[in-house]
């Protein structure tokens, strides 16, 4: 593992410096985040060439992150994904949030975490760790808290995100990363052909505004339908509702671990040889297709556009705090939230 590399990446419109921070394995193989977010701004991975491409869509610098609306690599919380109605309850106390999305709460509200600078804590040639300190009402949210995402560098090609938090009082707590990933490299073009595979027999069926309904439906001859691998594009566009509504995949899938840290997914490219496995312990995972990018100046030059990129987004499930079936995404005062979510590359 070589040391890691700091370089600037530019200053936000606050007059913040931004730092990028680049882990490197003795594989070539490296990952790059940023103070801005703590956002994985650039993920190179060995193809089955040897060639390094770099798989993560994000921006040459903080400006892009500082102006772009789609979350590129970033931890998403408070809570990732939506809240319906934009209220929630906590021991007998209602909490209005923002109304961002459609008269719910999408990704907690416009005063994002990704749209902050964190400190520095724990850094070593393998993993670095960035702190966010929230405070009581941050996004509308209960209890005091200091969000710690720590980012882990493996010799077997793995980056493992690694979540803890511990709140003061009873809040909700739902971290994700939301990196578009695309094996052929971040400008190569939609992937549709990218073979995926989740470890799932039911998703969280949505209304209209992607808020769910309550009901777990059976993946069996959907479009849902991932447990064995099949292309992203084959029945992206079918005449099924959930796709329909999505603009494309844009669901959360049950996923089948148990509250186990386990392999829940798999990406794959015939192109560029590179597997990509998902774990995590937690209980769902959106898979978003990228269905509203359009037209997104990326890094050297690249335009992004709809289904350029595929999201693995493990997470509590969507509205979860509404729905007594779900998983509740609230951690107790005083006590420990830790999640593991990791992405681990091959080749074939």
């Amino acid at each position: 593992m070589k040391a890691v590399r700091v370089e600037t990446f530019g200053s936000t419109s606050k007059k913040e410096e931004a730092v990028l921070y680049t882990l490197t394995n003795e594989n070539g193989m490296s990952a790059s985040i940023t103070n801005y977010g703590a956002a994985l701004v650039k993920l190179n991975v060995p193809d089955k060439e040897g060639k390094l491409r770099d798989v993560v869509l994000g921006y040459d610098d903080v400006t892009g992150y500082e102006k772009g609306g789609g979350s590129f690599g970033a931890p998403v919380g408070r809570n990732a994904n939506r809240i319906g109605g934009a209220v929630i309850t906590i021991q007998d106390k209602t909490y209005e949030l923002e109304k961002n999305d459609n008269g719910n709460n999408l990704h907690s509200g416009t005063n994002y975490y990704n749209k902050r600078i964190w400190n520095v804590g724990e850094k070593t040639d393998s993993k670095i760790e960035f702190v966010l300190h929230s405070p009581d009402g941050d996004q509308g949210y209960p209890g005091t808290l200091d969000m710690h995402v720590t980012y882990e560098l493996t010799e077997d090609n793995e980056l493992r995100l690694i979540y803890d938090a511990v709140p003061d009082q009873d809040t909700i707590i739902n971290m994700t990363n939301h990196s578009y990933f695309n094996l052929d490299g971040h400008d190569s073009g939609n992937v549709l052909k990218e073979l995926v595979t989740l470890d799932a027999d039911y998703f969280t069926r949505a209304d209209a505004q992607s808020i769910p309904t309550g009901e777990l439906v059976d993946v069996t001859g959907t479009p849902m339908d991932f447990r064995m691998p099949r292309a992203l594009g084959e029945a992206i566009d079918a005449d099924y509702e959930a796709v329909r509504l999505g603009k494309g995949y844009d669901h959360n899938w049950v996923l089948k671990n148990n509250g186990k840290f386990d392999k829940v997914a798999q990406a794959v490219s015939e192109k560029s040889g590179i597997v990509m496995e998902v774990w995590t312990d937690l209980p769902g995972m959106q898979m978003y297709t990228a269905n509203f990018l359009d037209n997104e100046h990326g890094k050297n030059g690249a335009v992004y556009g709809i289904r350029d990129a595929v999201c693995f987004e493990t997470q509590y499930f969507p509205d979860a705090v509404h729905h007594e079936n779900f998983a509740s995404p609230i951690c107790k005062k005083g006590m420990p939230y830790h999640t593991v979510t990791s992405y681990k590359f091959e080749t074939k």
